[in-house]
């Protein structure tokens, strides 16, 4: 069965550092897009960061820029997010998801939310 497993959400003050991982099973990650995307409650879901498994090109949205850190492992199947001055704005589930490269560019697949593949996602709460 493929899957994608975050882990590593949890309650965080603001300032602090989370690091998330992304398990695939089932499949690679070779030729994937592989993204992170967060929802917070009445909000749409957002693009927040996406990796190419191939090259290792990244995107990042405006708003986590100098603050968030995506990285890949193939060799493992498992992306990281690395967050780091987090704020109370941060707090939402998060969750991970791959896609094909021949059907999005990683740019393509953070602004458009496009995937094949979607993780159950792992609660980020930043507060005093």
């Amino acid at each position: 069965q493929l899957q994608l497993v975050e882990s590593g959400g949890g309650l965080v003050q603001p300032g602090g550092s989370l690091r998330l991982s992304c398990a695939a099973s089932g499949f690679t990650l070779d030729g994937c897009a592989i993204g992170w995307f967060r929802q917070a409650p009445g909000k749409e879901r957002e693009g927040v960061s996406c990796i190419s498994s191939r090259d290792g090109t990244t995107y990042y949205a405006d708003s986590v820029k100098g603050r968030f850190t995506i990285s890949r492992d193939n060799a493992k199947s498992t992306v990281y997010l690395q967050m780091n001055s987090l704020k109370p704005e941060d707090t939402a589930v998060y969750y991970c998801a791959a896609h094909p490269l021949w059907l999005t560019s990683v740019q393509g697949m953070c602004v458009t939310g496009t995937s094949d593949y979607w993780g159950q996602g792992t609660q980020v709460t930043v507060s005093s």
